[in-house]
């Protein structure tokens, strides 16, 4: 048997920085001086992710995917998915057309 997650539409994804703060450091047992350090950024854009008050760009998922062994796809991918959540609702789209394409 198996099962598919899905996620309530209406709820955001989850911004990669709450994944780091609620699951990854605490299963790491490190600080987030120790991380900031260890991946090569300083300790207030850490905090700055982990407090989803910054992104986590291209160069930072790099780090993060070399740090946790997982790639820098899954980062940038998390990133992404939570940037267009947020962009589908806020930006007004209303006065542009969708053009049909013609095959």
């Amino acid at each position: 048997m198996s099962y598919t997650a899905t996620r309530d539409p209406k709820r955001p994804p989850t911004h990669p920085g709450a994944i780091i703060r609620e699951d990854i450091l605490p299963a790491l047992g490190r600080t987030k001086i120790e991380l900031a350090k260890l991946a090569g950024i300083s300790r207030q854009h850490l905090d700055d992710i982990l407090n989803e008050r910054k992104p986590v760009s291209p160069a930072v998922a790099v780090r993060l995917g070399k740090l946790f062994g997982n790639g820098p796809d899954l980062w940038v991918g998390l990133q992404a998915a939570y940037d267009t959540w947020h962009a589908a609702r806020d930006v007004d789209v209303s006065k542009i057309p969708t053009l049909k394409s013609f095959a």
